[in-house]
C-alpha cells in the first residue's frame, strides 16, 4: 500500500477505537486508545509469532513505509502545538513565567545530563558501555514532556490553575528546547568533523531564539490576513496556514518549529482573536481547531500503540528496557524539586505541585520521533549485533507507555488532592 493508502486506514482504524473508547469512561481517552492499540498489537504479534499469519508481516511492511518521525515531527506537532498554544490565557501565563522559563530551559538541561550520567554508570554496569555522547541523547530525547500527551490528558481533569498552567506551559516550550538540545548532541555525537563549544552555542541560539522571534513575525502576518478576512470560512482557513506553510518555512530558515508555533498560537490567542473576532466567531475558531486536536491526538495515540510491531526487544536489552523508568523518573524528580526548592523561597505553592509536575510530565510520540531519526548501523560492540538506534528505541518505548498508561491512569489521584487542598484554602 501507499502511505497515503496506510494513512487512510489508521484514520478509519483511529476514529473507531475513539469511539469505542469514548464508552468507556474509566480512563481518559487517549489513554484508552493507547492501551486498545497496544492490546490489538500484541494480538498480532503473538498470532504472528505463532501462526505465522501473513497478516502480521503485511502491519509491519506497512507501518516501517510509514516515515512516523515526518509524520509527528513535520506533520502533526506543528498542529497540535499550536491548537494547544491558542488555549493559554496569556495573563495567567505571566503570573508563571519565570516558573516556566526555568522549568522548560534549565529543567530540561538538567533532566538531560541527569539522566545521560546515570545511564553512563549503568550501562558500564551492565556490561555494555555506552559512550557519554550516546547516554546524553537518550536524555535529550527522553526529558521534554510530550505536550500532546499532557495536553490531552492534563487540562482535562480540573487541576488548580496555577499548577495546570505549569505543567501545560512546561510541556509547549521544553519540546522546542529539547529538540534543540537533541539536535546539538547528535552532531557531536555523530559528526566527522570536531564541533566548539561556540558553533553549539550558535545552534542552539539560532534555533530557540530563532524559532520565538518568527513566530511572532508569523502572528503580526496571520493577525493582518486575519483583519482582511470578512467571512467565517476564510478566517478558519488563514489559521491553517501556521502549522502548514509556516512550520515549512522554520525548518528551511533552520529555527525551531515547535517554539514557533507556539509563540504564534499564544499571540493569536490571546491578541488577534479578542481583538478581530466577535465572541460568537471564538466558538467557531475554539470548535474548528478542537476538531482538528482530537482527530491528530486519536491518529497519534494509536500509532504509538501499534508502534509495538516495530520494536526489536533483544535478550539483552531487557535490563536497559526496565531500568529506563527509574533513571527518567530520578532525573524528573531532581529537576522539578531543586528548581522549586528556589521557588518556593518567594511565591506559596500547593503542596501536590511538585508531585503532580513530576508524575503528570507524560512522554509520548515526540521522544520516539526523535529516537527513530536516529542513524541505523551504529554498533556498540564490536562482533555484536547490538545497534545504538534499537537500544533507545526499547528505552523510549518503555518510559512512553508506563508514562501513558500508568501515570496517566494514576495522576487524577493527585490532582484530586490538589484541589481538595485548594477547597481547604479558601474556606474561612
Amino acid at each position: 500500500m501507499t502511505s497515503y493508502e496506510i494513512l487512510c486506514l489508521l484514520s478509519a482504524l483511529a476514529l473507531v477505537i475513539s469511539l469505542i473508547s469514548s464508552r468507556l469512561h474509566r480512563w481518559q481517552q487517549t489513554i484508552t486508545i493507547t492501551a486498545l492499540a497496544l492490546c490489538l498489537s500484541l494480538v498480532i504479534l503473538i498470532a504472528g509469532k505463532i501462526f505465522g499469519l501473513e497478516l502480521y508481516s503485511t502491519l509491519v511492511t506497512d507501518l516501517e513505509q510509514l516515515d512516523f518521525k515526518a509524520l509527528l515531527l513535520n506533520g502533526m506537532l506543528g498542529f497540535l502545538l499550536f491548537a494547544g498554544a491558542l488555549q493559554i490565557k496569556l495573563n495567567v501565563l505571566k503570573q508563571q513565567r519565570w516558573e516556566i522559563l526555568v522549568l522548560a530551559f534549565v529543567g530540561t538541561v538538567l533532566s538531560t545530563l541527569i539522566i545521560g550520567g546515570l545511564l553512563y554508570v549503568l550501562s558500564g554496569v551492565l556490561g555494555l558501555p555506552l559512550k557519554f555522547s550516546y547516554c546524553l541523547l537518550f536524555g535529550a530525547l527522553i526529558s521534554p514532556t510530550d505536550p500532546i500527551a499532557v495536553l490531552a490528558i492534563i487540562k482535562q481533569l480540573g487541576a488548580p490553575e496555577d499548577i495546570a498552567i505549569q505543567v501545560e506551559g512546561e510541556s509547549l516550550f521544553n519540546d522546542g528546547i529539547g529538540l534543540v538540545i537533541f539536535v546539538a548532541i547528535s552532531q557531536v555525537a555523530f559528526s566527522t568533523e570536531p564541533l566548539t563549544f561556540s558553533s553549539v552555542t550558535g545552534l542552539f541560539i539560532r534555533e530557540a531564539m530563532g524559532g520565538v522571534i518568527y513566530g511572532a513575525l508569523l502572528a503580526v502576518i496571520l493577525h493582518g490576513m486575519l483583519h482582511l478576512s470578512e467571512e467565517r470560512t476564510q478566517y478558519l482557513l488563514m489559521t491553517l496556514l501556521v502549522p502548514t506553510a509556516g512550520y515549512v518555512v522554520a525548518d528551511m530558515l533552520g529555527v525551531s518549529g515547535p517554539l514557533a508555533m507556539v509563540t504564534c498560537g499564544i499571540i493569536i490567542g490571546n491578541v488577534s482573536v479578542p481583538k478581530l473576532l466577535k465572541e460568537s466567531e471564538w466558538g467557531h475558531l475554539d470548535s474548528f481547531w478542537l476538531l482538528i486536536e482530537s482527530f491528530f491526538n486519536s491518529l497519534l495515540f494509536l500509532l504509538l500503540g501499534l508502534l509495538l510491531l516495530l520494536i526489536h526487544f533483544d535478550a539483552e536489552l531487557w535490563w536497559f528496557m526496565l531500568l529506563s523508568v527509574p533513571i527518567v523518573l530520578i532525573g524528573r524528580i531532581i529537576s522539578i524539586y531543586l528548581p522549586y526548592y528556589g521557588f518556593r523561597r518567594f511565591r506559596d505553592y500547593n503542596s501536590y505541585a511538585e508531585k503532580i509536575l513530576v508524575w503528570g510530565g507524560l512522554r509520548g510520540g515526540l521522544a520516539l520521533a526523535m529516537a527513530m531519526s536516529l542513524p541505523t548501523g551504529v554498533i556498540l560492540v564490536t562482533g555484536s549485533h547490538i545497534d545504538l538506534r534499537e537500544l533507545l528505541m526499547v528505552m523510549t518505548y518503555a518510559v512512553v507507555v508506563f508514562s501513558i498508561l500508568i501515570q496517566g491512569t494514576t495522576i487524577p489521584i493527585l490532582i484530586d488532592k490538589s484541589n481538595a487542598e485548594q477547597v481547604a484554602r479558601r474556606k474561612p
